[in-house]
């Protein structure tokens, strides 16, 4: 079996949520958990950290694991859903699973699947942690697929659990409500484990409190530990500032992931980091500052307020793999603070998102490039474009993301900007990612 044959196997034979949406997803840990014992349980070894979220918990993870990584720690980071190549979803020390792992697994794995029919996140998710604990890590840093009460990761007893934003995404599997929500990412909650949160909303912190309080697990709200600010928008790493709000203390970083969007996620990682350092770790402020500035390097993560270079054109390209209401207001704001002459706005989306709320909050004096990416799930480009028309934005549809950006820069000036979002799997498809 070649790399190819079987990550084909794997996206083909399995019923993978990207891909086909709600088919796919399993409402109980059952196959999980079956498909781990018949393999001797590896998600009992080991140490975790477990992030959950709606927006912000593959940064949170991403950083995380960078400063660990940096602190001299073998580091594990299992994200979710991959870019480029299906290894990118199990690193170590940064570096992606090998194609031959792959392969013995996909083969190890043919028979388990014949029986229990599991579900391409749920197979991922056991080779992930199988493949950690045969490589010993120190610690393993899980980004929760969706949800978290009913996610695949969720089989774990973590030294620390981290809920991030919490916004209205995927609702026909977890509830119409931000309450609702917010229950089922409070949902990885275990028994006297501690848990961060960078919730803002009073009511929603709220609910993950109450539900830590009943598990008597720690409750720390980062917002009361750590404040972050930004000292300088420079290029191609911001500064900025975090403080202790307990000891006073301050310390000055550059970060490789720069948006103003990451101050809540990085407020959590100070405060995850204090708490480990309490718990045993040794984590200088050194391995903080290098963990954060190499956090791009260190876990490989893409396509957060992401400057293109290289795409052959002199207009500027940011790519970000915004996708529901609450990352669009993020987004739309720092779009605000760019310079441009004309925006460019080449946007995709799938066919189950909920869209009235995001297509309102748009731009409407951008030049839109409606397109969709290479999957089933995909809304058609050319629906799109009517759909978006109701709201004001206008523009003409494009059958792939590649056609769409490079019309984008064949009318765009080296003034104008051109931005790449609204679908993970459309940023997935820009060549020099």
């Amino acid at each position: 079996m070649t790399y190819q044959e079987a990550e084909a196997f794997l996206f083909e034979q399995l019923p993978m949520f990207q891909r086909v949406g709600g088919s796919a997803y399993k409402k109980d840990l059952h196959n999980t958990l079956a498909l781990l014992e018949s393999i001797g349980n590896p998600q009992k070894k080991g140490k975790f950290i477990h992030v959950a979220g709606t927006n912000g918990k593959g940064s949170t993870a991403s950083f995380l694991s960078s400063v660990l990584q940096e602190a001299g720690y073998k580091t594990a980071l299992y994200t979710s859903p991959h870019l480029k190549s299906f290894t990118e979803r199990m690193r170590i020390n940064g570096i992606p699973i090998s194609e031959a792992e792959v392969i013995k697994y996909v083969e190890k794995f043919k028979p388990i699947i014949a029986e229990l029919r599991p579900s391409f996140f749920e197979l991922t998710t056991a080779m992930a942690f199988d493949y950690f604990a045969r490589e010993e890590v120190d610690i393993a840093v899980i980004e929760v697929g969706m949800g978290g009460r009913l996610d695949c990761t969720n089989v774990i007893e973590p030294l620390l659990s981290i809920i991030t934003q919490i916004g209205l995404d995927h609702q026909q599997f977890l509830g119409d409500t931000l309450e609702e929500i917010t229950k089922e990412k409070a949902g990885i909650i275990k028994n006297s484990v501690p848990v961060i949160t960078s919730v803002k909303e009073n009511e929603l912190r709220l609910i993950i409190k109450e539900l830590a309080d009943s598990k008597n697990a720690p409750f720390m709200d980062s917002q009361e530990f750590f404040s972050v600010s930004v000292l300088e928008e420079s290029l191609p790493d911001w500064k900025f500032s975090a403080e202790n709000l307990k000891s006073n203390e301050k310390i000055e970083f550059e970060s490789g992931l720069s948006a103003t969007y990451q101050i809540q996620n990085l407020k959590s990682v100070f405060t995850a980091i204090e708490f480990l350092n309490k718990s045993g770790f040794d984590i200088s402020s050194s391995d903080i500052q290098k963990g954060l500035k190499n956090v791009i390097q260190n876990s490989g993560i893409k396509g957060r307020w992401q400057r293109i270079s290289n795409t052959g054109s002199s207009t500027p390209m940011i790519a970000d793999t915004v996708h529901n209401i609450t990352a669009f207001e993020f987004i739309t704001k720092m779009l605000q603070q760019e310079v441009y002459e004309q925006l460019h706005f080449v946007y995709a989306t799938v066919n189950d998102k909920k869209l009235d709320e995001i297509l309102e909050l748009l731009p409407k004096n951008a030049i839109y490039y409606f397109t969709q990416a290479n999957i089933p799930r995909a809304l058609d480009s050319k629906k799109l474009k009517k759909i978006a028309q109701d709201f004001g934005l206008t523009g003409h549809s494009y059958a792939t993301v590649d056609q769409a950006i490079k019309i984008a820069q064949k009318n765009a000036s080296d003034k104008d900007l051109i931005f790449v979002g609204g679908s993970t799997f459309a940023v997935a498809e820009i060549a020099n990612l």
